[in-house]
């Protein structure tokens, strides 16, 4: 298990199956080091419409295996027991609340 911090400071565990579950996925193969940046300096954190515990942080990569993409690193924000709960790359940011950047 892995401990990563967020841009705020927050820790968020990446278990050993989580990491597992995303590396499965062939196009994230070689990816660990951009997970824990995403994390660490986000373009956009967007609340989740589907639960307002999870948030979704993303960092654009000009050069994955399957060309330009979004890195969506989704976590569960409970304070109680904060986690990665899976990593994967999209065209694009999903609609709901920017959290980060603030608006101003």
């Amino acid at each position: 298990m892995r401990f990563l911090r967020d841009y705020q400071g927050t820790s968020f565990r990446l278990t050993d199956e989580r990491l597992v579950h995303i590396l499965e996925h062939p196009e994230m193969g070689g990816l660990e080091a951009f997970i824990e940046e995403t994390l660490a300096r986000p373009e956009y954190v967007v609340q989740s419409l589907s639960d307002s515990q999870v948030r979704l942080y993303y960092r654009f990569y000009e050069a994955t295996r399957v060309s330009a993409k979004f890195l969506c690193v989704a976590v569960k924000a409970d304070a109680s027991n904060p986690f990665v709960v899976t990593a994967y790359l999209t065209d694009k940011v999903k609609k709901g609340d920017i959290v980060w950047p603030a608006k101003s």
